[in-house]
């Protein structure tokens, strides 16, 4: 993995991710080259920094943004708060859940993502989820293919850390969209905005959000309801497959990074253990799952794990990780994969060094990983679509 930071791991996954969600070098370099000194000081105490940093290129893009609008060079400018999003969306991750800064920048960030959608990505659009008396806010991207009838469509599901901001930046559902299909970028309980603004904390039974969010997408003349799949990267890789294995109308999964027990990650974690995703970790964890008390956390934490569930998934099923994860031990991938028996077409893909994206779902070359799991959900879709017909 490229790492700007040398010794700090959790600065470098920041830089690795939006240089291969659509940032440029140039721009990367000149926010972190101010803060070289204050990322040896270790990955919490100098988040601020990296905010100011990161918060000064957002500035300035903006403002090249707003001045190409005002010229009428609408492609520009929504290039330009395109990446405007995708930094600031980094920064945002990094800071702690106490921070007060951390809301107004995530405010700013869903500002920043709908200019983007408005001038660049016309066919992205926000919609809400009717989910227990609320809604879970998610970006719909709509395949042109929906043009001359019903598509196939993923749910793209966060991880512990990630929003769908990071899900819009990543490109993947361009991907699926190239291939015909559509994508609901959700924000699950416990992520992003859900989480942020709504305070609403993961649960263990997945499938209850996911049923929402098929109910939804079975409302809509566009979607092809035989062919509604669920993919879902980093804590995703337990989130995804958990719904799959008790949400039947689920035609497909893809757990992007094997997530098969996280509640040891956490006692690993305890012990230093393998790397964490960002800084300020057990805030983090505990906000997420709304607990206060970290000792009463790993005890509950120990129930989300895979064992006993993905048998139940009878749908086809990639697991896509990488060598040299070190986040999740690589055996949780042959876990889920061994353990899937009554997936009828069960799939294992291990990324090497030698060809990239071997780090944490791929993110030190993440485009390779999202072309890959592209084409294996679209050529299961129509494998599927044949079946059926």
């Amino acid at each position: 993995m490229f790492e700007y930071f040398p010794g700090n791991y959790v600065w470098n996954l920041g830089v690795v991710a939006a240089l291969n969600s659509g940032g440029l070098i140039d721009e990367v370099d000149r926010a972190c080259r101010p803060i070289r000194e204050a990322a040896q000081q270790g990955e919490d105490a100098g988040t601020q920094d990296f905010l100011r940093a990161w918060r000064a290129l957002t500035d300035q893009l903006v403002g090249q943004a707003e001045e190409a609008e005002n010229a009428g060079h609408t492609r520009t400018a929504g290039e330009l708060y395109f990446r405007a999003s995708n930094y600031l969306c980094q920064a945002e991750r990094m800071l702690s859940k106490s921070d007060p800064d951390r809301v107004p920048t995530y405010k700013r960030v869903l500002e920043l993502a709908q200019r983007s959608f408005e001038l660049r990505d016309p066919r992205i659009s926000r919609v809400e989820i009717p989910y227990e008396g609320t809604t879970l806010p998610a970006y719909f991207s709509q395949a042109p293919a929906a043009d001359d009838g019903p598509v196939p469509v993923i749910v793209l599901v966060n991880g512990l850390d990630s929003a769908k901001e990071h899900m819009y930046g990543s490109g993947h559902w361009a991907e699926l969209a190239a291939r015909g299909i559509s994508c609901l970028m959700l924000d699950q309980p416990g992520t992003g905005e859900a989480l942020r603004l709504q305070g609403l904390t993961a649960r263990i039974d997945t499938e209850a959000w996911a049923s929402a969010a098929v109910d939804w997408l079975e409302t809509r003349e566009d979607v092809d309801t035989s062919r509604i799949g669920i993919v879902g990267w980093s804590l995703g890789g337990y989130y995804a497959p958990r719904a799959a294995a008790f949400e039947k109308r689920l035609a497909l999964c893809v757990a992007w990074g094997a997530n098969h027990n996280w509640g040891a990650v956490q006692r690993r974690r305890l012990e230093r253990e393998g790397e964490r995703p960002i800084p300020h970790y057990w805030e983090h964890v505990l906000w997420v799952w709304g607990h206060d008390d970290l000792d009463r956390f790993i005890e509950f934490a120990d129930d989300v794990h895979l064992d006993g569930v993905v048998e139940h998934i009878t749908v086809p099923f990639l697991i896509a990780h990488g060598a040299n994860d070190r986040q999740i031990p690589l055996e949780y991938a042959h876990r889920s994969h061994e353990q899937a028996v009554n997936s009828p077409k069960r799939e294992l893909r291990v990324f090497t060094p030698d060809e990239g994206a071997t780090e944490h779902i791929g993110l030190d070359h993440l485009p390779y990983v999202s072309t890959f799991v592209a084409d294996w959900v679209a050529d299961t879709f129509a494998e599927l679509d044949s079946t059926r017909g």
